[in-house]
């Protein structure tokens, strides 16, 4: 089943979207128009180029924003991989029983997916991923 799920992309940490997207805009990727996520805490934007991973930058918009941890720590830098999934509910069963996975956010829609839900879980050894349901329905 692990084996069904895709890469999504690779999130970004950063203290501003205008700051990074310039940069990466320099490098070729084209980015989404910026979209605050009041229920995740985050504002939101992604970059696309041709032939490399899909990139989502994140900026905190609030002082509870989980992205503030992570720069006090890292500073701007990459900190997670994103992996869609045909059954958000059934892959987060099977990481944490077969897989040892913690979760960390309980599933919820994601504004800038077209209200998706993600999930995300951590395990120490291989770090934090967020699961993306691939459908736009999920029945909870």
């Amino acid at each position: 089943m692990l084996e069904n799920l895709k890469f999504h992309h690779v999130g970004m940490a950063c203290f501003t979207l205008e700051d990074s997207m310039t940069f990466y805009e320099q490098l070729g990727y084209c980015s989404s128009t910026p979209i605050d996520d009041p229920i995740q805490g985050v504002r939101v934007c992604f970059l696309e180029k041709d032939g490399m991973p899909r990139l989502e930058l994140l900026a905190p918009n609030n002082e509870e924003s989980p992205i503030n941890r992570i720069l006090l720590t890292q500073g701007v830098a990459p900190y997670h991989i994103c992996y869609e999934t045909n059954n958000l509910l059934q892959t987060i069963f099977k990481l944490r029983k077969e897989y040892r996975f913690v979760v960390v956010s309980k599933p919820s829609p994601a504004c800038a997916i077209n209200n998706r839900y993600v999930a995300f879980m951590f395990r120490k050894d291989v770090g934090l991923i967020e699961l993306v349901e691939r459908n736009e329905v999920l029945c909870l």
